[in-house]
């Protein structure tokens, strides 16, 4: 059996991320970002770049660190605690993954040291308004011009689809699903109202954009993507699941009602007692997941989902729990509580609803 614990080496790294990130990122910053009209911190982004955060997995022959997908995923465990807005995911992870995936030598030589140094952004563009996550929902078509192609159609659900500097767009060829290169000033992003401000979605007209091939593209490049999305996603939610807990805990100590501490209560105990339940069973579940991704292991698919699955409902749960455990004061706009409640809400439907990645599950174990 594989062991999933922490390794010295990425203790140091989780430490340090984590004593970063407390240092840059407050809650009060990540509420002055949401309100900006690019929705993410241009300076916490030049500053995990000058760190190496967006090149951890990327090979070091193209500009990369060259350390594992569960490297990356420690670092997004890390963001979630603090609800970085940064479009590491969307860039780091997604648009690197797809042009490692399906990339030609000469496309990842030029697309992959830029998205290591952070210095461009890029992001994914599969799914459509009104659609699923499925192969049904590509509608997105691209049709030959020249030596290159032209898309047409509209996305959904793109994240840093309005700051990014280029996009990976999936489009039908002759019938079948491809992905595309497609530079940010040839698309029309907008930047939608949703629940999670934290991380700002983008509708994109493709409206004609030209598009770079990435040859060797197909359906399975997508579920690829989905797959190490899935579990990025599962690490994050680990992350915000963790602080979730931790507030309820620390309000349940210095709260006084009836003379004593509301963590006293029996109610209280047992709710706090769950989410610490919840949350050592999605760690685990990530932590597997991430290690299933990097090592390549038959069982990525089945980890993927099962942790896509567990944490999106776990950590939702417990951002709700908090609520209520701070009772009144919980609900208000200035406190915390629902800054992570809307973010648990947005990444468990991300990329396909748990009862979706069930489904999968189900299908990978032959149910």
């Amino acid at each position: 059996m594989e062991d999933f614990t922490l390794s010295e080496e990425q203790v140091m790294l989780r430490d340090g991320a984590r004593q970063f990130l407390e240092e840059q990122c407050s809650t009060d910053r990540v509420r002055e970002v949401m309100e900006t009209d690019r929705g993410y911190d241009e300076d916490l982004w030049k500053k995990l770049s000058e760190q190496g955060w967006p090149a951890m997995h990327i090979p070091e022959e193209f500009g990369g660190a060259g350390f594992t997908f569960a490297e990356t995923a420690i670092l997004q465990q890390e963001m979630g605690r603090v609800l970085a807005p940064v479009p590491y995911l969307s860039s780091a992870i997604l648009a690197a993954e797809a042009v490692l995936a399906a990339g030609s030598a000469e496309q990842k030589g030029a697309r992959l040291p830029e998205l290591a140094a952070g210095s461009k952004i890029a992001t994914v563009a599969i799914a459509e308004p009104g659609s699923g996550w499925d192969e049904a929902g590509v509608a997105a078509v691209a049709t030959p011009s020249g030596e290159g192609f032209h898309l047409s159609g509209t996305k959904a659900y793109v994240t840093a689809g309005h700051v990014a500097d280029w996009l990976v767009v999936a489009a039908r060829l002759d019938g079948a699903v491809r992905l595309f290169l497609v530079a940010g000033d040839d698309i029309a992003a907008s930047k939608v109202v949703t629940l999670d401000s934290t991380r700002p979605v983008s509708t994109v007209d493709l409206a004609g954009a030209p598009g770079e091939l990435l040859e060797a593209s197909s359906w399975p490049t997508v579920e690829r993507i989905y797959q190490v999305g899935a579990v990025a996603l599962a690490a994050e939610q680990v992350g915000g699941l963790e602080r979730v807990l931790e507030m309820a805990v620390e309000y349940a100590k210095e709260r006084k009602q009836f003379g004593r501490a509301i963590g006293s209560f029996q109610a209280v105990k047992h709710m706090c007692a769950d989410m610490l339940v919840a949350l050592e069973s999605a760690r685990s579940a990530a932590a597997y997941a991430a290690l299933a991704i990097a090592t390549g292991s038959d069982d990525a698919r089945t980890a993927a989902a099962l942790a896509k699955s567990f944490c999106s409902e776990a950590y939702f749960t417990a951002a709700g729990d908090n609520i209520q455990v701070h009772g009144g004061i919980g609900f208000t706009w200035e406190h915390d509580a629902h800054l992570y409640f809307k973010r648990a809400k947005s990444t468990e439907l991300l990329f396909g609803s748990p009862a979706f990645h069930r489904e999968r599950l189900a299908a990978e174990v032959g149910l």
